[in-house]
């Protein structure tokens, strides 16, 4: 080997020894460094998921302390007995007698975090009076619900019976809030109630009553004058249901003596008139302005019309001017 190869071998030797020693050089600084990238990129993975894990608890805790503030009390027994308290004002404040509902109290039941309590409620009713109580109790602002509703017509005639469970919570162990103001505010002569009002016009628990012979119309009194003393029956005569059957109101009318029933129909004789209408608009109750009245038979006597409110006895009947009259009447 002459000298000018010698120095061609060195020349690749030396690179060759370069080109090891970079490999070297990598093994031992580029691995740890890759695997120092990895645990930083598994760490912040980690930071991630626990940052949304803590986001998702203080959601979850903010909405269990909204339902906590809308408990009665952190104690089953003092919890049912405010609950079952506050039933009992709503049955009064719609227009039910205590003694004709049983109240049973239901649970507790355990949850997960919670134990469920109630009542199961059994009772009857005026229908009208039954979903004033269905709405109030939906209205409360205590965390409730209803369920196993049901309503069915009752051998008492203008009665329906009605049975239901209502149950609210009571969280343990649980968050301290301040409590909500859990006094019910719901109001029966609001919009939302009148909604319902269909469900009772329509009267569906009403068994069919085949309508009696008509009595002889008492004596029409002077067009346009009312009797100076109504005459002592029509005191005994209570208008109880203006329901429509087929597309055609009837007037049924109890006998406060003997609890017969009579049913009429538009142009039949009735309080010393003719029957001409039965209104259905809701307007302010003439002997309780608080209230509404959603329901009226109309009669004409001579040239005046006289409105008896559902509820009331013929005794009872008023004159109406032309601005409460239904548009359909004005033409006559």
């Amino acid at each position: 080997m002459n000298q000018r190869e010698k120095v061609l071998a060195g020349i690749v030797g030396g690179m060759v020894g370069v080109f090891a020693l970079g490999l070297g050089v990598r093994a031992m600084f580029v691995g740890p460094l890759k695997e120092a990238d990895k645990k930083i990129r598994n760490t912040r993975f980690n930071l991630e998921k626990v940052q949304k894990e803590k986001r998702a608890f203080f959601a979850a805790e903010d909405a269990v302390k909204k339902v906590v503030a809308r408990t009665f009390s952190h104690d089953v027994d003092e919890a049912s007995a405010l609950s079952g308290e506050m039933i009992t004002g709503l049955l009064r404040q719609a227009g039910l007698r205590e003694e004709d509902f049983s109240r049973l109290p239901v649970g507790p039941r355990r949850l997960r975090g919670a134990r469920e309590i109630g009542w199961s409620i059994r009772g009857s009713g005026a229908h009208a009076d039954i979903v004033d109580l269905i709405y109030l109790l939906k209205r409360v602002p205590a965390a409730h619900r209803i369920e196993s509703l049901t309503m069915s017509s009752s051998e008492r005639t203008g009665k329906v019976l009605v049975s239901f469970r209502w149950l609210t919570l009571v969280v343990t162990p649980e968050p301290i809030v301040e409590r909500a103001d859990l006094k019910p505010v719901a109001k029966l002569d609001s919009d939302a109630r009148r909604v319902y009002s269909a469900a009772v016009t329509r009267d569906v628990f009403r068994p069919y009553i085949k309508r009696p012979p008509a009595p002889p119309p008492p004596p029409a009194p002077p067009a346009a004058v009312p009797p100076s003393a109504p005459p002592p029956a029509w005191e005994t005569f209570q208008v109880v249901s203006l329901s429509e059957w087929q597309g055609r109101p009837e007037v049924h009318v109890r006998d406060l003596k003997d609890q017969s029933l009579a049913s009429y129909g538009q142009g039949d004789e009735l309080a010393g008139g003719k029957i001409v209408a039965v209104d259905y608009r809701s307007l302010p109750h003439p002997a309780k302005p608080g209230l509404q009245s959603h329901s009226r038979v109309i009669v004409k006597i001579g040239e005046a019309f006289w409105a008896v409110e559902r509820g009331q006895t013929l005794a009872d009947k008023r004159q109406l001017k032309n601005d409460q009259l239904p548009e359909k009447l004005l033409k006559l």
